[in-house]
């Protein structure tokens, strides 16, 4: 899958992802510093997934109606770095096809998938 990482995602997360055979733009290495909602743009003009562990997002996102081609925010503080990329390897795998149209939420506790309305 393509994926843009937003700067507070783990580098060890983005490595392990694209090690996984994943496409993973990473704004930290791209586009250091760039507010939030352009980082939203840049990747709904890339058509690709926003992952992100900045619950602003959600902000902008559902109240204020901004477009994307999808978010998955990463909210597994609790959880070691293996056991975040496990997850977040997991989801992808079951859920794929409906990340690109939906807010996407990975907590330790379990995945809500909120399709785009």
């Amino acid at each position: 899958m393509r994926f843009v990482a937003d700067e507070s995602v783990d580098g060890r997360m983005v490595r392990s992802l694209r090690e996984a055979g994943h496409m993973v733009v990473y704004i930290a290495e791209e586009l250091a510093s760039l507010k939030d909602p352009e980082v939203l743009a840049f990747a709904r003009a890339r058509e690709e997934i926003l992952l992100t562990e900045d619950k602003d997002f959600g902000e902008i996102v559902h109240r204020h109606r901004s477009g994307h081609c999808g978010v998955v925010l990463l909210r597994m503080s609790a959880l070691t770095p293996y056991e975040r990329l496990a997850r977040t390897l997991m989801v992808i795998s079951l859920h794929g096809d409906r990340l690109s149209e939906a807010f996407t939420v990975i907590s330790a506790r379990g995945v809500r998938v909120r399709p785009r309305g």
